[in-house]
């Protein structure tokens, strides 16, 4: 099933990566997190791809978490949060982590809803373009949770520290001229995946050699502490998760049976 939540296509060097689930807003299942993963492994064997560009099909890039399909599911959300070590990147954290950690540069095209796990996505890339009428979100504490996908790595690239707090805590959807004036995102333009071509096509005449280490170069200067970031977002939520069930375990031995859980 998860092959056909991603599409991949290479072509002169410049892999176009599709989020294809579109009757769902691209909304992230488990198959989608599971092919995005498998996919970003695609490319890392692959000599060829010069440039990656990531684009959703239908209305929006990516709606978030698809929260009734994997957080009611145990067996899911194991899958999505286990990892060997704290300062590893479990499943969740690959699908954006996994794009800054290729050897090329990785642009995202942006539309309709990019929020949630859509929005940690897209923080993977090393550049943001959107339509003008995208909607933008930092979406998790909606559910009670903190941001955990790896986004916060590229969010401290990208915006200061009271912008990534506000974003985070209010879970506010802006519009991409806000985003454009915090810096979350790159460019605002009509057709993204076209300005997204044109840029490609300006990257693959680049050295390979020289666009690598650039990335490599300017990641550790701005973010020398990946590790220890993935193994907070990890260890938080966990504490966030475990302190809910918790409460909810004592309301109802207290005789509370109409409380509800939702992530």
């Amino acid at each position: 099933m998860s092959e056909n939540r991603v599409t991949l296509t290479i072509e002169q060097g410049i892999a176009r990566v599709i989020l294809n689930r579109p009757e769902k807003h691209n909304a992230l299942d488990l198959a989608m997190f599971t092919a995005i993963d498998n996919t970003i492994n695609q490319i890392k064997a692959n000599r060829t791809v010069r440039v990656v560009i990531v684009a959703g099909a239908g209305s929006s890039f990516c709606s978030g978490l698809d929260t009734k399909s994997v957080l009611t599911n145990k067996t899911g959300a194991l899958k999505l949060l286990f990892k060997w070590l704290p300062g590893n990147a479990n499943l969740a954290q690959r699908v954006c982590i996994g794009w800054r950690r290729l050897n090329v540069p990785v642009i995202m095209a942006l539309h309709g809803k990019c929020w949630g796990g859509g929005m940690q996505i897209a923080l993977g890339g090393d550049f943001r373009i959107t339509t003008p009428d995208c909607s933008l979100s930092i979406m998790e504490s909606r559910w009670g949770l903190i941001p955990d996908m790896g986004g916060t790595v590229a969010l401290r690239e990208c915006v200061a520290a009271d912008q990534a707090i506000k974003l985070a805590m209010t879970s506010e959807i802006i519009d991409p001229n806000q985003a454009l004036s915090i810096g979350l995102i790159t460019q605002v333009a009509t057709d993204p995946q076209q300005v997204a071509i044109e840029l490609a096509k300006q990257l693959v005449e680049r050295s390979p050699d020289t666009n690598r280490l650039i990335k490599r170069v300017y990641h550790q200067i701005w973010c020398p502490h990946e590790r220890r970031i993935l193994a907070k977002e990890t260890l938080n939520q966990i504490k966030i998760i475990v302190g809910k069930n918790q409460r909810i375990a004592v309301k109802r031995a207290q005789g509370n049976h109409d409380i509800e859980f939702k992530l």
